[in-house]
């Protein structure tokens, strides 16, 4: 009794409008010091912030106040990506509208993207375009990319850039979670582990192996969801393991760049200038930071793309800084938390790898630039200024969206009529289509994207009337009845 009453308080309109409230403040004084620095460009500034606010009050007064539905997820990636609007507009004015054109595409996407993992029977149609179209934006940068910092990931259009290895990223999860419910044969298991092989194998080709390292790190992360098996996961690395040192062997200029990594100090003015800048400004910026445009890491190359997170720690203080990190910590485990009530195993293996994609490259970036780990160029989720970083942040961000079993709620539905009614068939709960359906325990081959929990449908009583066990087994609503 007391779980329910502090459930329906956690979930009240009002408590989320008080949450909700504080974070507008932070934003509209953050704006405003943005805005008063801004000189020639205050009115444009003024215009990006004040659509920035229109669209996220919009997106909670429908969503949340009028529809109901959970909004933890938007506050948390609006609130990142205001900090990435407001720090390009302080230190580049002229590129907040790019970045603030893809955060608007983003935030369509993401409800355009919910909207069609709603329907499992789409989903599963797309499997074999969705592989195709990873492969191809993949195969596309390398025959018409430009090569920049020593990795060919960008199609320069105009004086647009793009990386389409990021939007690639919501392509892999989408084809590895759909490709689960096929596993079960070994010709299935070959075509993924084809698949995820030849997008690294490209991404490698392109020289960018920090995203090479995230596309690894997330199909480890959906074979162990699919398996289970950590000794089949050991031996994947171990593959892996002895592939990169063959690449370091026949490749010496990929040692190369990792020749600084645990000797910045002794290169601070040569390989370890980026990292060495982050400590010593992040340091100086303490709990509460120096003030928003008031830094030094500013001034450095790449500060408001790789080193973000040295920048946020000396403006805005390690508090703010620590609490970024801490948002794909809990992405995690708020993925982890909804895939046990997931109404499919299609959205908890997509939502688990989704967030772990964006901790393991949030990781890279943390401890990148702090020297904890190879400094790889990887962008900080959100946060970081690029307008393909953007989209692929808000696209991945849709899948945790999608496991949350209250997204997509069940309604009473009429069951599908029966042209072949087959003895034997497992039941199993609403796909999307307006109907109840079933399917077969052994004759078909059981689909990753069926409800997880269709064998509790019986004792529930909740989701209608069984057709029948597998196996033949005899529902336990009939066994009950017969010992009466």
């Amino acid at each position: 009794m007391k779980y329910r009453t502090l459930s329906k308080i956690a979930d009240s309109r009002f408590l989320w409008l008080l949450i909700y409230v504080p974070v507008l403040a932070f934003q509209l004084i953050y704006a405003g010091k943005v805005i008063s620095a801004a000189g020639d460009m205050a009115a444009t500034i003024t215009t990006y912030f004040t659509l920035f606010i229109l669209i996220e009050t919009g997106c909670f007064v429908f969503f949340k106040l009028i529809l109901g539905k959970r909004f933890e997820l938007e506050i948390a990636a609006f609130m990142l990506s205001f900090l990435s609007i407001a720090i390009t507009a302080s230190v580049s004015p002229k590129r907040t509208l790019v970045q603030f054109i893809t955060f608007a595409a983003g935030v369509g996407i993401y409800y355009a993207f919910v909207w069609f993992l709603k329907n499992t029977r789409w989903i599963s149609t797309m499997r074999v375009p969705a592989a195709l179209g990873a492969v191809g934006l993949l195969a596309a940068t390398v025959a018409l990319g430009t090569t920049y910092n020593g990795a060919r990931n960008w199609i320069m259009i105009g004086d647009i850039s793009i990386q389409p290895s990021e939007l690639a990223k919501i392509l892999f999860i989408f084809v590895g979670a759909v490709t689960l419910d096929k596993l079960q044969s070994i010709r299935s298991l070959s075509k993924y582990i084809l698949f995820a092989a030849c997008c690294i194998g490209i991404i490698f080709v392109m020289k960018d192996f920090g995203t090479a390292l995230i596309f690894f790190a997330t199909f480890l992360i959906i074979s162990f969801m699919r398996s289970g098996d950590i000794k089949k996961i050991m031996l994947i690395c171990g593959a892996a393991a002895v592939g990169a040192v063959a690449i370091v062997i026949f490749k010496p200029y990929v040692a190369n760049r990792f020749m600084t990594y645990r000797h910045i100090w002794e290169n601070m003015d040569g390989g370890g200038y980026q990292q060495t800048r982050v400590l010593i400004y992040s340091a100086s910026g303490g709990l509460f930071g120096v003030g928003l445009g008031n830094g030094q890491l500013r001034r450095v190359f790449a500060a408001t793309e790789d080193l973000i997170f040295g920048v946020l720690c000396e403006e805005f203080g390690l508090i703010i800084a620590f609490t970024v990190a801490l948002t794909y910590v809990a992405f995690a485990f708020y993925a982890i938390k909804m895939a046990k009530t997931a109404r499919s195993t299609f959205y908890s293996i997509a939502a688990c790898a989704a967030a772990g994609l964006m901790l393991f490259q949030a990781a890279l970036n943390i401890f990148g630039v702090t020297d904890l780990l190879p400094l790889t160029g990887v962008t900080l989720p959100f946060v970081s200024r690029g307008g393909s970083s953007m989209l692929s942040s808000w696209g991945l961000l849709a899948f945790l969206k999608a496991v949350d079993p209250l997204t997509y709620p069940v309604k009473k539905l009429s069951p599908r009529p029966q042209t072949d009614a087959v003895p034997g068939a497992e039941y199993a709960d609403y796909l999307g289509d307006g109907y109840d359906d079933s399917y077969l325990a052994r004759k078909a081959p059981k689909s990753g994207i069926y409800i997880s929990a269709a064998k509790n449908a019986y004792a529930s009583g909740s989701t209608g009337r069984a057709q029948g066990g597998a196996e033949g087994r005899t529902p336990p609503s009939t066994r009950s009845k017969r010992k009466r």
